[in-house]
Parts: C-alpha cells; sequence; structure tokens
C-alpha cells in the first residue's frame, strides 16, 4: 500500500511579510499530523496548553499543540533566498508520516515567484531530515540537487559534528538521499558562524543556535523597515514561549536549547521584530510580548499574495 500524502492543489495565495527592502513568503509542505505534537513536545500537555489561552485556537486543538512543515522563501538584497526545505517527495523514511511523500511544493514555489533554477542561495537551519529533504530530487533513479543554480550553505560546526558521529541507518539514508548529493556537486558550503553571527547575503545572517542540534543557526533578516528572526528548531512551536522549558524529545542538549531559547526571546520581546516559526501553523509569525512574566505572541498573519504556477 502506498503511504504517499495525496498531492493537494497549489494555493492560490502565499502569506507574505514585507521588512522594507526584505519580503519573507510562508511556502507550505504539509499539516503534520496530530500526534506529531505530543511526541515531539511530550511536556506539551493540555494543562500546559491550557495556561496560555492565546494558543487557540490557531496553534493548538483542546489537547495537543499543531505543527506543520514549510520553508521561507526570502527576497533580499537581489537575491533568492531559500530557508529550509522540508521532508521532500518520494524520500524512503522511518517515520511514517514523512515516507514516501507526494506533495506539490515545488508548484507552490514557483507560484510564490521561486521556480528552482532561480533560487541563488539555500540555507540549512540544521542537518535533520524535515530540513533537507527538497534539497534534491529525482532525476530517472538519481537524486539530484533541486536548485541547480544555488549555493547551499549550513554551518561548519553542524556539518563537522554529523561528519564525526556515528549515524543510525534513518540518518544515513537521509544524507545518502539529501545531503550528499548536494555535496557531491560541489555546491554544499560550509561557514563559520561566530557569536555576533555571519551575513551571508545583504541583511542575511546567520546566528548561532545550539542545543536542539550543536551547530544550529537561526536566520536573522535586516530590513530597512523591520528586522525579523527564521526560528529553526530553537522554538518548535509557540507554546515554548509561554514554557520555555518544554523541550523537544529530539534536542542533542534540551539545558543548552533552554538556554538558546531564552536568549532568544529575551532579545525579541516587547520590540516590533518579527518571530517566524519554522514549524508554526499559519498564522507563523508574530511579535514576542512580556506578558505576566513569560512570553507570548501577537500574531502577525501576513498579507495574502495572489500567485500564478510558474510565476
Amino acid at each position: 500500500m502506498s503511504t504517499a500524502t495525496p498531492r493537494p492543489a497549489a494555493p492560490a495565495t502565499t502569506a507574505t511579510w514585507h521588512l522594507g527592502d526584505i519580503a519573507v513568503h510562508r511556502v507550505d509542505e504539509i499539516e503534520l499530523p496530530r500526534r506529531t505534537g505530543p511526541w515531539l513536545l511530550p511536556d506539551a500537555t493540555k494543562e500546559v496548553l491550557d495556561q496560555a489561552p492565546w494558543l487557540r485556537p490557531d496553534f493548538a486543538d483542546a489537547e495537543v499543540p499543531r505543527l506543520a512543515s514549510h520553508s521561507f522563501a526570502v527576497e533580499a538584497g537581489g537575491l533568492r533566498i531559500l530557508v529550509d526545505t522540508g521532508i521532500g517527495n518520494a524520500k524512503p523514511r522511518a517515520n511514517p508520516a514523512w515516507n514516501g511523500l507526494d506533495t506539490d511544493f515545488m508548484a507552490r514555489l514557483a507560484a510564490a515567484g521561486f521556480p528552482p533554477e532561480s533560487v541563488d542561495l539555500v540555507i540549512t537551519t540544521h542537518l535533520h531530515t524535515d530540513h533537507v529533504g527538497w534539497n534534491t530530487r529525482l532525476d530517472g533513479r538519481d537524486w539530484v540537487p533541486a536548485f541547480p543554480n544555488a549555493r547551499y550553505l549550513t554551518s561548519r560546526t553542524e556539518w563537522d559534528h554529523w561528519a564525526a558521529v556515528d549515524l543510525d541507518e534513518a540518518r544515513t539514508q537521509m544524507f545518502r538521499d539529501s545531503v550528499h548529493p548536494v555535496r557531491d556537486a560541489g555546491l554544499y558550503d560550509t561557514v563559520a558562524v561566530p557569536e555576533q553571527g555571519h551575513e551571508v547575503a545583504p541583511g542575511v545572517r546567520l546566528v548561532p543556535a545550539p542545543g536542539h542540534t550543536p551547530g544550529q543557526v537561526a536566520v536573522e533578516l535586516c530590513g530597512s523597515d523591520r528586522r525579523a528572526v527564521i526560528t529553526g528548531d530553537s522554538i518548535h512551536h509557540p507554546v515554548q514561549l509561554s514554557h520555555p522549558h518544554v523541550h523537544s524529545c529530539v534536542d542533542a542538549d534540551s539545558a543548552q536549547a533552554v538556554r538558546t531559547r531564552a536568549g532568544l526571546l529575551d532579545g525579541l520581546a516587547d520590540t516590533d521584530a518579527l518571530l517566524l516559526g519554522t514549524h508554526f501553523p499559519h498564522p507563523t509569525a508574530g511579535t514576542v510580548r512580556r506578558e505576566d512574566g513569560r512570553y507570548r505572541l501577537l500574531a502577525e498573519p501576513g498579507t495574502q499574495q495572489p500567485t500564478t504556477a510558474g510565476a
């Protein structure tokens, strides 16, 4: 029996946030199954969710957090930049919800104005399966770079970490079909990311966000009017604003992940900077506010931009 997810139609609109001379578009892949929340964030119980009423109805149902897989397509400095590439199609995966997907992600990306050959830069916040899948596509029986004219980037710390550890079969498969073909094509570059960050394009800076993985980065966007931060998996879900100590079951170093998350939230709180969550369901983005000794997200859904496939 096929495990492929049915292919939905590409949306007529896409959410866009304008930061002045930088634009950010959310490109949907799939909504993650309801069971993902309790598995990924086991401490995000109904009782914890109840302590943050603002999470419902957008970010949680009555019992569990909602999560999604999407990418952010960024226009900055005349470049087209893709931040993380989701799960990917036709990939053999141990997780049944990710195995053999058949989504129209590429049509959605093109409809947002980013046909694959136009992408200049692909940023990998960290080398996990659900962030590298569309790095490659099938060409006959071979996996080839999906963005042939792009430079792919990840942090040197992240790359060196995975190069030095013994990988289980599931992760070995992920590297085999989604990372090594890009490396072998000479398109993957690693960059040192110091504490103050590293600018990779005009207004686009990688900043260290360790904990979930040793070399994870967040992506800071400094537009002419406004700043935004794409979280990677330093914040999986908005419940981690009200409860920063709720951590992911797959964090490499949960204590470091909490410190990273707290520092990120403290720097964003009570400013007009946007927080863009890599796994947040719609409305995806918002500003961070202090409230009753905790943080909360004031959602900003962005503008709904008409799209035309192949634009």
